[in-house]
């Protein structure tokens, strides 16, 4: 039987257990909300780097580089999306776990120009691991209290360790080797959930995995129209390039 799991009062560490997929009122939770602003600077950082690269005229370059960062930050986000779905329970070391988690985002996003100007990763890939590792600890917590679920929690937290230990030693590969072996991590740990949901599933709550899903998509759809206003503001400044943005902006609004 499931219950709401979370803590009241000045309780600052309570049992995780999986929440009821039926919890009326279930939506996303301020410590979530925040959560999402550390990636909003994430994917500006890589959206930004993306167009400079067009703007040199290097597409196939920037769009390679822009999908291996995303999905860095894509990834994190869905796998702390899901747990919290089922496990949230708001004590103290939950809101520790999930601010380490954060401060991961911003060493990725800080290392986001090297990785497209240089192919340096290593601060995109140490970031990545410190959100990662915070989600080991969580399914670990999960694994000790929720018996009923206990197999897909240590699986979980086994094969994303492992993982994150790959993607470490791949700092140490030549850079040819780079793309090839992203693609390879990027499939492992994508097989990670597969592997851990065999048997029994944990119990996700539908509404709240919708809205959060819903609020991930405005910051992506945020970043865009960021970029369209920095390009109208360009053009404004260049009053020969307004020229030239105006009938497509008006061809765009007619089609709408």
């Amino acid at each position: 039987m499931t219950t709401t799991g979370r803590a009241t009062g000045r309780t600052w560490r309570v049992p995780m257990v999986a929440r009821a997929t039926d919890e009326d009122h279930r939506a996303s939770t301020p410590l979530e909300l925040l959560f999402d602003l550390t990636f909003v600077v994430a994917i500006a950082q890589a959206a930004a780097e993306l167009a400079h690269y067009i703007e040199d005229g290097k597409v196939g370059e920037g769009i390679v580089s822009y999908l291996t960062v995303f999905f860095a930050i894509w990834w994190a986000w869905m796998n702390f999306t899901w747990f919290a779905s089922a496990y949230d329970n708001d004590d103290v070391p939950y809101r520790l776990l999930t601010l380490l988690q954060m401060s991961g985002v911003l060493v990725l996003a800080a290392g986001v120009p090297a990785a497209f100007e240089q192919r340096d990763f290593v601060a995109v890939t140490i970031g990545y691991v410190i959100m990662r590792v915070a989600m080991v600890a969580q399914w670990l917590r999960a694994a000790r209290t929720d018996q009923q679920h206990r197999a897909n929690a240590l699986r979980y937290a086994a094969g994303t360790a492992l993982v994150q230990v790959a993607w470490l030693l791949r700092l140490l590969l030549p850079e040819r080797l780079g793309l090839a072996s992203f693609l390879v991590l990027a499939a492992a740990e994508l097989a990670v959930p597969w592997w851990a949901e065999r048997g029994s599933m944990t119990t996700w709550h539908p509404r709240h995995i919708a809205e959060r899903y819903g609020l991930f998509t405005i910051i992506v759809l945020g970043e865009t129209i960021l970029a369209a206003t920095v390009a109208v503001k360009s053009a404004v400044d260049d009053e020969d390039a307004l020229g030239e943005l105006l009938p497509i902006a008006a061809a765009e609004a007619k089609i709408r």
